[in-house]
């Protein structure tokens, strides 16, 4: 898509007017007790905004995102996937601390449900947060169609507020006729650089959002980029905010920077703001990253209806999980050298055990490595016992920037993060081109997790591995 083509997609949906600012809660209870169904499908959605065409897409139970799961922390969660695609697909449960055999990773942990078939998740989330679902099977594409969604795991003891909004922001690549661009699905331009970046912006699967709230006010704000690979840059402006999460794990409450939240693909942050509006007033959350700005939430106050007269007399901290800190005085220490892409400098890699040069690496579709290895390698990155740290030096030597994901585990960032990173756990570091990241974590979830980048067409060709916890 060229730039105009954008401005004019992106135009069109901020000029359709503000949509429902929540996905629709799942249904529970049938067809047992306590268990969801959720049935990934082809659907349409109103991505432009309602009264606009419907673009056709993959829907979990009709919807685009999927239905909001929530659950509360230490209650168990039964979720019945039931694959009514032509294709193959799983879940994943992106931040959670699941049981190796829930962790949805096609290939690794369980073989994809085909067409059809269904397949049984049930875990106990141990910590409470943002978190999200979505398949771990020919994820770009599968993704690229809408198939993600949010899960909500409660605080036992969380601060209260008025209300919870959750905002799924995603981007689309749509073509001139309004629909899904099929033909640019696995395109290797999109692999070799950013990522497959769209040209329409959505909220919760359609035009900006918006709720009309009442001065006085305390509303907590969950933000979650699904996009495939564009990197969001939120700015806040009317609204006395806090940053009171990332990635799901609270963090010690902070005001954004003049930088705006930066949001890689699959990062979230929780935010509570009080509405201090004037009656009729509006307070606004715009991405900023690009040239055209771009309208996400719209909180308008009520003129008359007021809450109360002066901000809620209770803390903004949320509860801490009691993730247990890395032991930085004998970790196992790991080098993740990322090479590739677009003007980089790999010439060769081994692919499927077999050493290959650059030419024969792009027939087969890959064309990033880490250390050397390009995709899924036979052998883990590393093997650790479960109860050790381990700190992961990544070296980012390509040209790009990388949202590398570690599966299972949170960590901490030691260096090379974004601001406020060294005081969050995160499960997904945003790493710069030509920049260096430091990571630690305790290695206590015992199994087979991946390690790879959330730009999932760099995940599709090459940046992928796994390691092992014993």
């Amino acid at each position: 898509m060229n730039r105009r083509q954008f401005l004019l997609a992106s135009a069109a949906v901020a000029a359709s007017g503000y949509g429902v600012a929540s996905p629709p809660l799942a249904n529970t209870g049938k067809p047992e007790a306590n268990l969801i169904l959720l049935r990934p499908a082809p659907g349409e959605a109103e991505l432009m905004g309602a009264g606009r065409a419907k673009v056709p897409v993959w829907a979990y139970n009709g919807s685009v995102p999927g239905p909001v799961l929530r659950v509360r922390r230490g209650e168990e969660l039964r979720v019945r996937l039931q694959n009514g695609l032509t294709e193959p697909t799983t879940v994943h449960w992106h931040g959670v601390r699941v049981p190796n055999a829930m962790d949805g990773v096609a290939g690794l942990t369980q073989t994809a449900v085909s067409s059809g078939g269904t397949f049984d998740y049930a875990f106990t989330p141990p910590d409470a947060g943002t978190f999200w679902y979505h398949p771990h099977h020919r994820t770009a594409e599968q993704m690229a169609h809408g198939l993600y969604g949010m899960l909500i795991v409660e605080e036992t003891d969380a601060p209260p507020v008025d209300r919870d909004l959750p905002l799924v922001i995603a981007d689309w690549r749509l073509g001139r006729e309004g629909r899904l661009h099929e033909e640019s699905l696995g395109s290797m331009g999109d692999g070799s650089h950013a990522g497959r970046l769209g040209n329409v912006l959505t909220v919760n699967g359609g035009a900006p959002g918006a709720a009309t709230v009442r001065s006085g006010e305390r509303v907590r704000l969950r933000l979650l980029n699904a996009s495939n690979a564009r990197v969001l840059v939120l700015d806040v402006r009317g609204l006395e905010a806090r940053i009171v999460a990332l990635d799901g794990q609270p963090v010690r409450p902070f005001t954004p920077g003049e930088g705006g939240i930066v949001l890689g693909p699959a990062q979230r942050a929780d935010l509570v703001a009080d509405v201090a509006l004037a009656p009729g007033g509006a307070g606004d959350i715009v991405e900023v990253s690009g040239n055209l700005e771009f309208p996400v939430l719209r909180l308008t106050a009520h003129p008359t209806d007021v809450a109360r007269s002066s901000p809620l007399n209770a803390p903004f901290a949320l509860p801490g999980n009691g993730l247990p800190d890395p032991d930085l005085r004998a970790p196992l220490d790991v080098t993740l050298r990322i090479e590739g892409g677009a003007m980089g400098r790999l010439t060769a890699a081994v692919h499927n055990g077999i050493s290959k040069d650059m030419r024969t690496l792009v027939n087969d579709g890959m064309v990033w490595a880490f250390n050397g290895v390009a995709g899924m390698a036979d052998k883990p990155l590393f093997s650790v016992p479960r109860g050790r740290t381990v700190r992961v030096t990544m070296e980012n030597e390509t040209g790009w920037p990388h949202a590398m994901h570690v599966h299972g585990h949170h960590f901490r960032t030691l260096s090379g993060g974004l601001p406020n990173d060294d005081q969050a756990w995160r499960d997904t570091v945003l790493m710069g081109r030509g920049g260096k990241t430091t990571v630690a974590f305790v290695a206590d979830n015992p199994g087979k997790w991946v390690l790879h980048c959330h730009m999932l067409e760099h995940q599709a060709t090459g940046m992928v591995t796994w390691f092992e916890v014993t």
